[in-house]
């Protein structure tokens, strides 16, 4: 979607809806740079001060981030989604605990809403994710994990659910990392496939209880080792 000259009036308001399209659309990907200042001063033929003033408020808006030094990144696909990223942006507790509220309805959801293509890519995301963790790689196992996720979220073909998780993308992703060990042996990995197989089965309840389950040994975990090591 290219950039379009705007006319002289209210140009913060035409060129924050511009870059607002951009963003919610995906020609500006979530979690990517967006152009220079410079290209975006040419591109829309408005002054520095404009496009400054637009940053800013889409960045207020948690749409976009500004990170000094490196540019200005997509942080969001909507208003939503970034409010929900700033409340996320805590400890790993809180990012669990809204992780389970969130994760738990859409595995109920899904189990009665997912069509054979969602299983079917649930099924071959998960398959990555356990080859990952035979193969003791950490990265590819965060990634396939988060992924998984994230599609099981899909399946539930509830749009307000998924943009509610979409905003928090990167909380869960940062949670799966805080929370995966390569040294642990394949064998007592925490497995999906019980998760998968409520969902392809349509189960509802199995799978809610799979979907927690897991997220309910790590939040009892975290407990313990707050009562071991307590902050003064």
């Amino acid at each position: 979607m290219p950039l379009v000259t705007t006319t002289r009036t209210g140009l913060v308001d035409q060129v924050i809806a511009q870059m607002r399209e951009l963003v919610t659309s995906g020609e500006w990907p979530l979690g990517q740079r967006i152009p220079p200042e410079a290209e975006l001063v040419n591109a829309l033929g408005v002054g520095r001060n404009t496009v400054r003033e637009a940053v800013r408020a889409l960045a207020h808006a948690g749409l976009l981030e500004v990170r000094q030094g490196d540019g200005t990144f997509v942080r969001a696909t909507s208003e939503l989604s970034g409010a929900v990223r700033r409340l996320c942006d805590s400890e790993l507790r809180q990012v669990l605990e809204v992780r389970r509220a969130l994760e738990v309805e859409s595995a109920r959801l899904a189990a009665t809403a997912r069509t054979e293509t969602d299983v079917d890519e649930l099924r071959e995301i998960l398959d990555a994710r356990e080859a990952a963790i035979h193969e003791r790689d950490r990265e590819r196992m965060i990634e396939h994990d988060s992924l998984f996720h994230l599609r099981l979220v899909g399946a539930s073909h509830n749009p307000a659910l998924v943009e509610l998780y979409q905003g928090i993308s990167e909380a869960v992703r940062s949670s799966i990392a805080s929370t995966v060990d390569s040294d642990t042996p394949p064998e007592q990995a925490v497995s999906h496939t019980d998760l998968l197989n409520a969902v392809r089965d349509g189960d509802p309840a199995t799978a809610a209880a799979e979907a927690g389950g897991f997220l309910e040994e790590l939040l009892t975990q975290i407990g313990r080792n707050d009562e071991a090591d307590p902050v003064h």
